[in-house]
């Protein structure tokens, strides 16, 4: 069986048609001024228009209020929401009532007591990504290219379908599928050549990985 994949951080129409062109399934549109891959309003719309109907289109938000999130469900018709904050699962439940949109809940994983964690967002979040928590210094929950012990994730996938991130690239992105049967696999500074800027060629070759890798 074959696993979804998602480029998150596209900033530019370039690095979006690479996506599409790739089979990429969802494109990700950061909302989060720390971020290099931040995007105004006005350009993520545009992306949005480029990419709907083609690819399930993503906002990532940190800690979003009701007023952020409610600009975003009414500017750029997001299909799903991405909680990359520190949301509890009152709140996911919250997000997902109000504002009637698939959402998926990010869970930073360092230990196994982070991966079990996640098991309060089930039934709540539509689905859990796992991605690596970041160092203490980082301004970023994510997209700071750093893996994770996947053997934290064993047996996990029976009990609580997710979607893998965290320091996933091409040449890795096969083993991670095998060891840790995800049913969608997230990317977004592995296919950079700098911070924020999406090389379209890396791009390509991580979704050929991803989409050629099986799992039993």
């Amino acid at each position: 069986m074959s696993v979804e994949a998602k480029i998150c951080g596209i900033t530019t129409f370039e690095a979006l048609d690479a996506a599409l062109a790739g089979g990429a399934d969802y494109v990700g549109f950061v909302f989060f001024a720390k971020s290099p891959r931040h995007l105004e309003i006005v350009r993520a719309r545009e992306l949005a228009e480029h990419a709907r109907g083609r690819a399930k289109i993503v906002a990532l938000t940190v800690d979003a209020d009701d007023a952020t999130l409610q600009e975003i469900v009414d500017d750029i018709g997001p299909d799903i929401l991405q909680l990359h904050g520190n949301e509890r699962p009152e709140r996911v439940a919250e997000i997902k009532r109000k504002f009637g949109r698939t959402v998926i809940k990010a869970i930073s994983v360092a230990t196994a007591d982070d991966v079990n964690a996640a098991r309060d967002y089930a039934g709540v979040a539509d689905l859990i990504l796992f991605d690596a928590k970041p160092q203490a210094e980082a301004v970023l929950p994510g997209g700071n290219g750093r893996t994770f012990d996947w053997s934290l994730l064993s047996g996990v996938s029976e009990a609580v379908p997710f979607m893998l991130s965290g320091g996933l690239k091409f040449e890795n992105v096969v083993e991670a599928i095998t060891l840790t049967h995800p049913v969608a696999v997230d990317v977004s500074s592995g296919v950079e050549s700098a911070p924020g800027m999406k090389d379209p060629e890396r791009i390509l070759r991580f979704l050929q990985a991803a989409k050629t890798a099986t799992q039993s």
